[in-house]
């Protein structure tokens, strides 16, 4: 029998009645002969319902370490209590099942706590269990660290938790969410943006990365590292009722029409920071950049520039809002140490871009883009580009013309 490891989002599993469907699709599954698991998320709203009360509990006194691990404790309790009643459910359906929770696989992590990294999975278990017969019901987003103590995986970490346990057990791994594929780009901000059939994982990737709510990072970065077979589908069907459904996220290679640009994507939880009159010699972008690392703050666009005083530079760079006081605090206490003029944060900015394996042997992909944005009135602040992608920053007010204007310019509603 072949492996198969299906994931549920917290929308899948919001109430009862969404995990009696969820049950009926894994049912389906295994009567059509997979050997199968189940990864699942937090019930909607959960996660942000714990994260709220340990905001409530508020931080740990001066003196004591930071209460990471005693978040994580609390957050990953969400994903627990929609393993139990799937497994539940399924037993209700004469089903053999049972949950389990990231200890007892194990799914072993490192300690950077609310955002861990997977270090392994021994399949030992797990694999025995499907084996078996019985259908194992993972609670996503969850791990242990070495010495024993719960780590999360970041929001979204239950795509991680399931690509790295399809990798783990050699099986196949299906994305199961609130929208039926890949778009080419939201279309709730755009109508006409169009399903794709295939993806590929770098496409996919920068997706991801660049803001599409699809799939988290981390999860394509490891089906592309280990050849996991992907598919994001639509849980929001009874077995049986769309079949082909989906998006296959594979090999470029396994694409024949390659699209010069296949999407757009955008993110809102962006946060620019500038430092002004710094000095410009080796080394400050070691020092700033490298506290900023330690401090595990991600840091996306970077532009240096000269400025108007000799021997002196300005440079803006981008982080996560959820990191930008922490980060410009790490950056005010450099102050001393590297000479800069002023620091400055300012959270109302989005980032859109295009992304497409196209790019690598076509022209005119940037001329294109800014040529729209500037019809539309759309100041570009600082622009990023890689081989498959083109990301600016832009004010946030502008953010859903930019998106509609960029998927009309490069003709993404005609696939």
């Amino acid at each position: 029998m072949s492996r198969l490891v299906m994931k549920f989002g917290g929308t899948s599993v919001a109430d009862l009645e969404r995990i009696r469907r969820v049950a009926r699709l894994v049912a389906a599954e295994k009567a059509a002969g997979h050997d199968v698991a189940v990864v699942v998320s937090a019930m909607a709203g959960k996660t942000n319902e714990l994260v709220a009360w340990t905001d409530g509990a508020g931080p740990a006194a001066q003196g004591l370490p930071p209460s990471d691990d005693e978040y994580d404790v609390v957050v990953a309790s969400g994903e627990q209590v929609t393993a139990g009643l799937l497994a539940m459910t399924l037993r209700n359906m004469g089903l053999r099942a049972r949950s389990w929770m990231g200890w007892q696989i194990p799914i072993v992590a490192d300690d950077a706590h609310g955002k861990a990294r997977i270090d392994d999975i021994p399949p030992e278990k797990l694999g025995a269990a499907m084996d078996s017969g019985e259908i194992a019901v993972i609670a996503g987003f969850q791990g242990v660290t070495r010495d024993g103590r719960i780590a999360t995986l970041g929001r979204g970490g239950s795509d991680t938790s399931a690509v790295a346990i399809a990798a783990a057990v050699g099986g196949a791994c299906d994305i199961y969410t609130d929208v039926d594929g890949v778009y080419t780009t939201d279309p709730r901000i755009e109508s006409k943006a169009r399903k794709l059939p295939k993806i590929s994982y770098e496409e996919m990737l920068e997706m991801a990365s660049l803001g599409a709510k699809v799939l988290q990072t981390r999860s394509v970065e490891l089906a592309m590292a280990y050849g996991v077979p992907v598919r994001v589908l639509s849980s929001f069907v009874e077995p049986g009722e769309a079949p082909g459904q989906g998006t296959i996220v594979c090999d470029e290679e396994e694409i024949v029409e390659k699209r010069i640009v296949s999407g757009v994507a955008y993110s809102r939880d962006e946060a620019k920071i500038s430092l002004f009159g710094l000095p410009d010699h080796p080394g400050v972008s070691s020092t700033i950049f490298g506290a900023l690392a330690d401090a595990n703050v991600n840091v996306d666009m970077i532009v240096q520039s000269h400025a108007r005083v000799a021997d002196t530079a300005n440079m803006e760079f981008t982080v996560g809002k959820r990191d930008a006081q922490r980060a410009v605090d790490i950056v005010q206490s450099l102050k001393a140490e590297v000479g800069f003029e002023d620091v400055r944060l300012n959270d109302d900015v989005a980032k859109v871009s295009v992304i497409g394996v196209g790019m690598r042997s076509h022209t005119g992909v940037a001329k294109a883009m800014f040529e729209a944005l500037a019809s539309k009135g759309v100041n570009i602040q600082v622009i990023s580009t890689s081989e498959i992608k083109i990301s600016v920053l832009i004010e946030a007010a502008y953010t859903e013309l930019a998106v509609r204007a960029l998927h009309a310019a490069y003709g993404l509603d005609q696939l």
